[in-house]
């Protein structure tokens, strides 16, 4: 009996588990998944909890749920992976798995003890929160309901970041939010972060700093912060800036697992060295990676774990037949971005073209428009909640190619 082992129950792990279940005889192969929280948490959902949109119920269910009958589920802590004996240890009763082939799905996570002060200058979860945690959203939505206003700061500490346009949805609902209080008018909102613009792709990043601009949000750009000094309530950066707040909204330094950095098996910070279009471990030929826990230069977001999955299932299958992966992923991302008011604006690129204008996914149809606000867009962002629960977590087939395609786009 050979093993599958896959390290991550999250948006990528169990999107493979679904898939290989389907290709692997059961006879022949055990399928294990470990994890070590039984619960799945819809992380694009955190970014509505703090303006009402959604409560905590609607992100959070049971992995089981998601999973095949026939995939072993452990729950349990990782001590470390052996990627020399191709086995992995457990906390959980010292368990020791060894495995044919490894998956590792561990994905990213948030370090905020890497900011000076910011955990321990005496204002976390009082008037500093992260949005990138069930419970910081939760907090800051209590916070949010009795406001009056102030300076609103929202600061990314470093890049990458899980969903690298959710900063800027969150300073576009917080906008809408505070209108429909009526207390637009007292609330000043600063976005902070360490890219030179809005955005990293220069064309998506005008069109989002002329947003941000029309709806009288600062940017401060090139902003590597240093440190926070809560006594003062003012976040410095490098060179010596300093920026006010009365609350401030932190996107803290993102890592990859513990449990990559126990196994030396990660760069500086914990993600795993990985071929970026075959997806397969750089040093290890029986491990690929994907979401995530991957250095791949792309976005770090369920839409690309999703673009990342066929091309794994198809590696894992040509490598246990004993051909060589095909190079087929190309970086692909596509993101909705809450816009406000009702509206949003879809992106979609990959390593080698920018987001672009046009119609997605039907050449001129759409219904999606491209670089550009509407409706559609903001209702294909809400209804995504129901797809991914319902279809795409289960390995169901979704009308979007892995490789990004140029039709509908104008170039």
């Amino acid at each position: 009996m050979k093993t599958l082992l896959i390290l991550g129950a999250g948006t990528g792990g169990t999107m493979v588990a679904n898939k290989m279940a389907h290709h692997l005889d059961a006879s022949e192969w055990r399928i294990i998944i470990v994890d070590r929280d039984e619960m799945h948490y819809y992380q694009p959902g955190f970014l509505f909890i703090p303006f009402g949109i959604y409560a905590p119920h609607d992100v959070v269910k049971p992995k089981r749920n998601f999973l095949p009958p026939q995939v072993e589920v452990v729950f349990s802590d990782i001590k470390i992976i052996e990627p020399e004996k191709s086995r992995v240890r457990l906390r959980k009763d010292n368990q020791v798995i060894t495995y044919d082939y490894l998956v590792i799905a561990t994905g990213s996570h948030i370090h905020p003890e890497e900011t000076p002060g910011l955990m321990d200058g005496g204002g976390w979860l009082e008037n500093i929160f992260p949005f990138y945690t069930l419970e910081g959203a939760s907090r800051l939505a209590r916070f949010f309901k009795f406001w009056k206003g102030g300076r609103l700061v929202l600061n990314v500490a470093e890049v990458p970041i899980k969903c690298p346009v959710a900063p800027l949805e969150f300073l576009f609902l917080a906008d809408w939010f505070f209108h429909q209080r009526g207390i637009r008018d007292r609330v000043e909102i600063i976005y902070a972060t360490p890219l030179p613009g809005a955005f990293t792709k220069p064309r998506a990043s005008a069109i989002l700093g002329d947003m941000l601009e029309q709806k009288s949000i600062h940017l401060e750009p090139d902003f590597n912060i240093m440190e926070v000094d809560n006594g003062k309530q003012v976040i410095r950066s490098y060179d010596e800036r300093e920026i006010p707040y009365d609350a401030l909204i932190t996107v803290p330094t993102h890592m990859g697992s513990d449990a990559i950095a126990r196994s030396q098996m990660g760069d500086e910070l914990h993600f795993v060295p990985t071929d970026k279009h075959t997806l397969r471990a750089q040093k290890w030929e029986n491990i690929f990676v994907i979401g995530d826990a991957a250095n791949v230069p792309t976005s770090k977001a369920g839409s690309v774990a999703h673009f990342m999955l066929d091309v794994v299932v198809e590696n894992l299958l040509r490598s246990i037949e004993g051909l060589e992966p095909q190079p087929k992923f190309d970086g692909h991302a596509n993101c909705f971005i809450e816009s406000g008011f009702e509206k949003g604006v879809l992106i979609d690129f990959n390593y080698e073209v920018e987001p672009l204008p046009g119609k997605y996914p039907l050449p001129g149809f759409g219904p999606f428009s491209l670089l550009q606000e509407s409706y559609a867009n903001h209702w294909g962002k809400m209804l995504f909640r129901w797809t991914y629960w319902n279809v795409l977590l289960k390995g169901g087939e979704m009308p979007f190619e892995s490789q990004m395609s140029m039709a509908g786009k104008w170039v």
